[in-house]
């Protein structure tokens, strides 16, 4: 069967390397499991985790499975925050599920990522320890400042989305910890927007960036051309943004273009034309959403 593929020219078939599994019952038997091999992976979706064992990119000698802990699926909201668990796929976001907190944003968001066979497995979570670049979640969270819980059989901490990504497939994980949740800061007056482009529907970006606007001040994210989310903020008025305006031309453009440049000196021109132009779609995405709220 193998020899008949590679005539066809499919290649051949990928096999994973020898690793064992488990399906811990409890957070702290999942956390005691990781503690006690530093090669040891937490599995939720295994979107990503598995294509990249698969062509031998990524290893583990044990899948500590996270899927089924009740902990680390919940979702939960108060008047100034929302808790999103680290195992909740995108298709659940997609579906409404964090609706009331930040009206169809985080909907909108998982929507684009991928196909809905995609979404169904990955996780918020498993998106945010993969850290790709090209990622939809890191970018998005980065904007609305969100904090990522990590826990270990030494205790919890918190860090925000900006210092846990640390650079292209490079977080600030350690060892033995898991991401248990993500927690998102609410803001009443806010509105938001969320940009990407991209050849197709359902490839990878070429450029993201989502826009965060609280009453004078906008909060950017921008993905992918510093290879990890490039967070900033600016004095805007969104009754000032011009939705009408050729994009290029206006101040917001150059300001920002200027902002990507300092962040991303080894990026190309194309791609941070790309960049700032999604940029400014974001911005504008939540302006106008501003506007009709008013």
């Amino acid at each position: 069967m193998g020899s008949d593929r590679r005539r066809r020219g499919k290649g051949p078939l990928m096999k994973f390397p020898d690793f064992a599994y488990a399906r811990p019952a409890t957070l702290s038997e999942a956390l005691s499991l990781l503690a006690e091999d530093e090669d040891a992976v937490p599995l939720a979706g295994g979107q990503s985790l598995l294509t990249m064992m698969a062509f031998r990119l990524a290893t583990a000698t044990r899948l500590v499975d996270i899927s089924g802990l009740a902990e680390l699926a919940a979702v939960d909201a108060d008047a100034t925050t929302l808790r999103i668990g680290a195992a909740v796929p995108h298709a659940r976001i997609e579906d409404g599920i964090a609706d009331d907190a930040l009206g169809r944003f985080l909907a909108n968001a998982a929507a684009n990522i991928g196909y809905r066979a995609i979404r169904n497995r990955g996780t918020i979570g498993g998106s945010l320890a993969h850290a790709d670049p090209a990622a939809d979640w890191p970018t998005v969270l980065a904007a609305l400042d969100a904090q990522v819980e990590l826990a270990s059989h030494e205790g919890t901490r918190a860090l925000a989305i900006t210092d846990f990504v640390q650079g292209e497939m490079t977080t600030d994980r350690a060892p033995g910890e898991l991401i248990t949740s993500v927690v998102i800061p609410l803001h009443p007056s806010a509105s938001y927007g969320v940009h990407k482009i991209a050849r197709k529907v359902g490839e990878f970006a070429s450029a993201i960036a989502a826009a965060v606007v609280n009453e004078d001040v906008v909060r950017l994210s921008v993905g992918i051309v510093a290879g990890m989310p490039l967070a900033l903020e600016l004095s805007c008025d969104p009754a000032d943004i011009n939705l009408d305006a050729r994009l290029s031309t206006t101040p917001l453009y150059r300001r920002v273009s200027d902002i990507i440049a300092d962040g991303a000196p080894d990026a190309s021109a194309y791609a941070a034309h790309l960049a700032t132009i999604a940029a400014l779609h974001a911005v504008h995405g939540a302006a106008s959403r501003t506007k009709q709220a008013a």
